[in-house]
């Protein structure tokens, strides 16, 4: 017997057709004893479609963050009922439940919540009656009981979130993709999907914009030790396995992969004192309106003067908080300008085996300048490496990047 959460995407549920391929394949492969609970997301681009709708009515929706939450759960708790009811009509026991109702407390962070707590009572009540349970992904509630989504690719968080508190055997994500692979495999042609992965590398792959897991999800997995298995909706094969360790040698390559984000903007604020405070409070400004930067770079104009630039990237999506902020920090700053590029790239190289490998950077660098493409801006960790590139050299730059790491046979 085992417990077993399976995380279905919107394209895996985008028609009744889908939710019935689904449902007969999750019986095909469940055991008599075995237990499952499925989290689900929103059908197709149901999400996109509410986000428009929202666009009808204001030009910047996300202004008002709680009634846009509010719009957005609805689409899973559609996608959550049909498939309940699919698997009535084939005869098997089933209810669906809400985040909410699935014991999903979270932050008040509107569209991009963070999980604090979840008490799945009602989820192993059900299992416990015998039900498979359908469960609303992205979303859950805050402590005055408003609905919360958790961000893109939320759905994930949710079903590892779920699988650590239910104390699961494992985690499965389905996507349109056969696993996690070396990079974009719609970008770079000789694309290689991995067996193996680790959390950490995992976890900056999803961070720098490897869009098959949010980064959320990974950190849950990596807290409670739940192996996620990553692969395919419309394949049986073997995908791509998270977890701590390897367990087989995979040491054919220095990096494990090449990630890109076009999601970003970059936001410089020019001419402002190289005084002690400053950067505190241009970030603190920035946390405080709930955005994430990223990539960020301190460099003196005038060194006689004591002036410096700040320089750093945020989410598109907080583009709009992000620059009401920076405005008014910039003015109180007496700053000289503030400058905002929407056409960047963010592109990054990561692997545990670049540590103690010297020329990693180099190599990355020398293919970007083979394909004349300039460096804005330079960030590492550990085990990463990211530039800040002219958006419309994306393709070019991963391909060279990837060829590099990973030569392409024949």
């Amino acid at each position: 017997m085992a417990l077993i959460v399976k995380k279905f995407g919107g394209s895996s549920v985008a028609t009744p057709e889908k939710m019935l391929n689904v449902a007969k394949r999750v019986l095909e492969e469940k055991k008599p004893d075995d237990k499952i609970v499925m989290v689900v997301s929103a059908m197709g681009d149901t999400t996109d479609e509410l986000i428009e709708l929202a666009k009808g009515v204001t030009k910047e929706p996300y202004k008002y963050a709680r009634e846009m939450d509010m719009l957005l759960t609805t689409g899973e708790q559609v996608s959550i009922a049909l498939l309940a009811m699919t698997f009535k009509e084939l005869g098997e026991k089933a209810v669906s439940l809400t985040g909410i109702m699935a014991g999903m407390k979270t932050d008040s962070a509107y569209t991009k919540g963070r999980i604090l707590d979840i008490t799945p009572a009602r989820v192993q009540e059900e299992l416990n009656k015998g039900n498979i349970v359908v469960v609303a992904g992205f979303q859950g509630s805050d402590k005055y009981g408003n609905p919360v989504t958790l961000g893109r690719g939320g759905s994930d968080t949710s079903a590892v979130a779920l699988a650590g508190a239910l104390g699961a055997d494992t985690c499965e994500i389905y996507t349109d993709v056969e696993g996690v692979f070396s990079a974009d495999p719609r970008v770079a042609k000789g694309a290689r999907k991995m067996n193996e992965i680790t959390y950490s590398e995992m976890l900056e792959m999803a961070r720098l914009g490897a869009g098959v897991m949010q980064p959320r999800s990974v950190e849950m997995g990596q807290v409670y030790k739940i192996p996620i298995h990553v692969r395919s909706t419309f394949s049986k094969n073997t995908g791509t396995i998270i977890r701590e360790d390897y367990t087989m040698e995979e040491k054919s390559f220095s990096i494990r992969g090449v990630a890109h984000d076009e999601d970003v903007t970059k936001v410089a604020i020019l001419g402002i004192a190289d005084t002690p405070g400053v950067a505190h409070k241009i970030f603190d400004a920035l946390a405080k309106a709930n955005v994430d930067v990223d990539m960020i770079v301190q460099s003196m104009r005038n060194i006689e003067k004591n002036i410096t630039d700040m320089v750093f990237t945020v989410a598109n999506t907080d583009l709009v908080k992000a620059k009401e902020v920076v405005e008014k920090v910039a003015g109180e700053l007496n700053a000289s300008k503030v400058l905002i590029e929407e056409n960047v790239t963010k592109i990054s190289i990561v692997g545990a085996g670049m540590l103690g490998s010297p020329g990693i950077a180099a190599r990355m660098f020398g293919a970007l300048a083979k394909t004349g493409v300039n460096i804005e801006i330079i960030s590492t960790s550990e085990i990463s490496i990211s530039c800040l590139i002219k958006g419309g050299s994306v393709k070019e730059a991963v391909n060279a990047i990837h060829d590099e790491f990973f030569p392409r046979e024949g």
